[in-house]
This record gives structure tokens, C-alpha cells and sequence, in this order.
């Protein structure tokens, strides 16, 4: 066994992020794209970090009563 395990990405793929969110790949683009979910640009590439996707998720939760 590797005793240097690799750490998780900081970021994620569209495809990526979607299967995090388990939502399909067009629902993070229309996310993106209505700018609810904070995305980083590299070039011509949309990378999402796992923290925005974390802090998406906790802005989302409800909490019974």
C-alpha cells in the first residue's frame, strides 16, 4: 500500500462537480450560468472548488423543526 496517499482535488470538473452535487452535468451549468454557483476560469476551462460546492450545499440545507 502507498503510504503517500494522494489528497483529494481543490477542484473539480463540470463532470466532477456534478456527481459531488449528484445532479447532471446541465444543472451545474445552468447553476453556473445564472451565478448561483461560484466557478474559476483557467483559460477556456470552468473548475469548481470543493469549497464553493461544500458552502453551496450548507446555504441549501434545511433543517427540521
Amino acid at each position: 500500500m502507498n503510504a503517500t496517499a494522494t489528497p483529494p482535488p481543490a477542484i473539480l470538473t463540470r463532470r466532477e462537480a456534478a456527481r459531488f452535487l449528484s445532479v447532471s452535468e446541465r444543472q451545474v451549468w445552468n447553476l453556473q450560468n445564472d451565478g448561483r454557483l461560484p466557478h474559476v476560469r483557467i483559460g477556456r476551462s470552468v473548475r469548481f472548488r470543493v469549497s464553493d460546492l461544500e458552502a453551496f450545499i450548507a446555504a441549501r440545507t434545511v433543517n427540521a423543526r
